[in-house]
């Protein structure tokens, strides 16, 4: 290995008024472990919002996005695809239901047997949104 390679990057904050923003500006910290897409999860007591896209914080941030994130807790990610490519349906947080609940995820790594793991579930019947390893 002839250089540090980062990948990825995920923030998280609770019980804060401006948890969207200051997921923000942890996004921008982390910038520097993935430039590919960026999203962010807010919320409290059951509702939720979120935004994602491809690029960086700053371009998929603006000001008007921000403010329509509300609640006092908050998820992001920045992405550096490892596995299942550059697709939109890869960005994270992802979000899933659960027993009539909504839960937003956020993963850093790489599971490198996700392909034999993934076929064992959709053989037990689970369903997968997304080509990611997550």
């Amino acid at each position: 290995m002839n250089e540090l390679k980062e990948e990825c990057g995920v923030f998280g904050i609770y019980n804060h008024i401006e948890a969207a923003n200051m997921t923000f500006y942890g996004l921008h910290a982390l910038q520097h472990r993935g430039q590919e897409a960026c999203g962010i999860m807010a919320g409290k007591e059951g509702l939720y919002d979120i935004h994602k896209g491809p690029g960086l914080v700053h371009q998929v941030f603006k000001d008007d996005i921000l403010q329509t994130l509300k609640g006092t807790h908050a998820i992001g990610h920045v992405r550096y695809s490892v596995t299942g490519g550059s697709h939109s349906h890869n960005i994270q947080p992802f979000i899933f239901n659960y027993q009539n609940k909504t839960f937003g995820l956020c993963h850093n790594g790489n599971i490198v047997n996700y392909r034999e793991l993934k076929h064992e579930l959709e053989e037990n019947g689970s369903i997968f949104h997304s080509g990611s390893d997550s």
